[in-house]
């Protein structure tokens, strides 16, 4: 036998449910999946067995991208980590600077003034939409919708557009401070913002009515990938994968935080928990956010963006240029970071997949002690093989697409 049987050999001893007498029968196949197969949205492999194109057992794993963000949370400086949030979930990096904030906010009991907070739900509803369709527009091309993922590239792009104009970046945004925002947004900003949803929700209904009744769309994921609510709640799922089998859960509602208990809207809910409903669901919640951004556009006053507190309060540039304590505060503020007190604090938020949380413990000082972060992504991908389990080979690209598995937010 040689090396490479020896191996595999090994492998399956260790990964895969197999059965001696069938191991090397010529009706089953062993095959990789990735970690580079461009059908599994990052680097992630699944080795599965199969049976023709019958997936009767795989193991999937991750840890390709060695990123390592919970370690890099406790070396470097509050200030510093903002930066690296962006590389969780980086379809909706807004809404993980927004969490990762508010959490050393809780910690330090600093209390922002209004404008920033209606900013940062704006923000985090932009990203929302993003998120939903990248994943809703990846998943058709995946099984051969091509069309359906320009509709929503273009609105997508208009969207990055708006976050450009926040803080010019349009991926990977750093767009929050803790006590505040890097900059107000300018003039006329909402109004944009209220325009580019009004019309996003014309386009989501094109594309309604594109994919949802077409024939061989319906095929492709009514009944595939099945994850009922029980093992919804057994895996920790939330999110859309969540509600898309009856989970009715949504932290904007049941745990309301910034404003969100000022405005409206529904959380949609679907029953079979297939990648057909997974994918209504997270149609129908474009809608919602559009909804929330409109009425934040009307809602949203002038008034400042940061918080009073000198403990977090960046000096204007003005003080920095022309006073020599200012220069000294901007100097220490850079260099060696702000004192948290001791304490711990979890903030979670509403994901673009679910929850997302940022656990902090300090014992005092500019770093974290210990710092754990909660991405949905990690969660989701455990329950990929009992997912495809029995499924066809076919199937399985439905399956990952549909969970929306990001892998910036897995890696530890």
């Amino acid at each position: 036998m040689d090396h490479f049987q020896q191996s595999l050999n090994k492998t399956m001893d260790l990964r895969i449910e197999k059965d001696p007498d069938d191991l090397w029968d010529d009706s089953k196949v062993i095959i990789n999946i990735g970690p580079t197969h461009p059908a599994m949205h990052g680097a992630f492999r699944c080795m599965a067995k199969l049976n023709g194109e019958v997936i009767e057992s795989s193991y999937s794993e991750f840890g390709y991208t060695h990123r390592a963000k919970e370690k890099l949370g406790e070396n470097r400086t509050y200030h510093q980590f903002v930066v690296y949030t962006d590389r969780l979930n980086y379809c909706s990096a807004l809404i993980n600077n927004v969490g990762y904030s508010m959490a050393v906010e809780k910690l330090m009991g600093v209390e922002l003034p209004t404008r920033c907070v209606w900013i940062r739900m704006m923000a985090s509803e932009i990203a929302r939409v993003a998120d939903h369709l990248i994943c809703i527009g990846i998943s058709a091309v995946d099984l051969g919708a091509f069309s359906f993922f320009l509709y929503g590239f273009h609105q997508r792009e208009e969207a990055y557009t708006l976050i450009e104009k926040l803080c010019g970046a349009r991926l990977t945004t750093s767009y929050t401070r803790v006590g505040g925002l890097m900059h107000d947004a300018p003039d006329g900003w909402e109004k944009e913002v209220k325009a580019w949803a009004i019309k996003t929700r014309s386009v989501i209904d094109e594309m309604d009515k594109l994919l949802t009744d077409n024939k061989i769309w319906r095929i492709r994921t009514e009944g595939v990938a099945t994850f009922n609510k029980e093992q919804c709640l057994a895996y920790s799922y939330t999110g859309p994968s969540a509600r898309a089998a009856g989970v009715n859960i949504d932290l904007r509602r049941d745990q309301p935080y910034m404003y969100y208990r000022n405005v409206e809207f529904d959380v949609p809910t679907a029953q079979n928990g297939d990648s057909f409903d997974r994918y209504i669901v997270r149609i129908e919640e474009i809608k919602q956010s559009l909804n929330i951004l409109i009425q934040c556009a009307e809602k949203i006053q002038k008034g400042p963006i940061w918080s009073e507190d000198k403990r977090v309060r960046i000096p204007d540039k003005d003080v920095v240029y022309n006073t020599m304590e200012g220069m000294i505060h901007h100097f220490k503020f850079f260099m060696t970071g702000f004192d948290v007190p001791q304490g711990e604090a979890y903030t979670q938020v509403e994901g673009g997949n679910g929850e997302m949380g940022f656990y902090i413990v300090s014992k005092g000082g500019p770093r974290a002690h210990r710092m754990r972060i909660r991405g949905p992504s990690f969660w989701h991908y455990q329950g990929f093989d009992p997912m495809i389990k029995g499924k066809l080979i076919g199937d399985l690209v439905a399956a990952l697409g549909s969970i929306n598995v990001i892998a910036g937010e897995m890696d530890r």
